[in-house]
């Protein structure tokens, strides 16, 4: 994979802030996956392209959706941005060829999560939350827990974000909740 290719495209598709987050979430994903033993290309990979279509509007991201074949719900059709990862999937494959299954899922999924979710995935959504240049009340916590058992630290972003979904009067989309059912029933003690 040619790394410029990615950059650039960024960089002209995206906010300076994006940008800069998206090298966040890559710093954040390559160090969590020394720690796990994930491959870090893969890291790299998915983390630079997770926010690839969070330049798209609404209708934009639900036509694209709807042009691939998915079933929009009706909590994305109330918030379409949600739609940026399924988008965000499709730009990887169609833009950059990426064919890993892993790797498309692991964008896809970065913003709600899901039950089940592998190791790639998890380094994901968990690097889209801690990354550098994130800063809110608790994501100091979330950072180590990231690197000392990334369940907990997946459990601790399911309840921040639908602590905050909540508070904002939104609504929780469902793989989110079956993410935190899953990961609650399947816990280690």
């Amino acid at each position: 994979m040619d790394f410029r290719l990615v950059l650039d495209y960024l960089k002209v598709h995206l906010t300076k802030n994006r940008y800069e987050h998206s090298l966040g979430v890559k710093e954040a994903a390559v160090a969590l996956a020394k720690v796990y033993g994930v491959s870090e290309e893969k890291c790299s990979i998915a983390a630079l392209l997770h926010d690839c279509a969070k330049w798209m509007n609404e209708e934009e991201l639900i036509a694209l959706a709807k042009e691939h074949g998915y079933s929009i719900d009706l909590v994305m059709y109330n918030n379409a941005q949600l739609l940026h990862g399924i988008c965000g999937s499709i730009v990887s494959k169609e833009t950059f060829k990426i064919e890993d299954r892993e790797i498309l899922s692991s964008i896809e999924f970065h913003t709600t999560g899901k039950a089940e979710m592998s190791l790639l995935e998890k380094i994901i959504y968990l690097a889209d939350y801690i990354e550098p240049g994130r800063s809110f009340p608790g994501v100091e916590h979330i950072r180590e827990a990231a690197f000392r058992d990334l369940d907990e630290a997946l459990l601790l972003c399911f309840d921040s974000t639908i602590s905050f979904v909540l508070q904002r009067g939104q609504l929780l989309h469902k793989d989110t909740v079956e993410g935190r059912n899953y990961l609650l029933m399947n816990r280690r003690v």
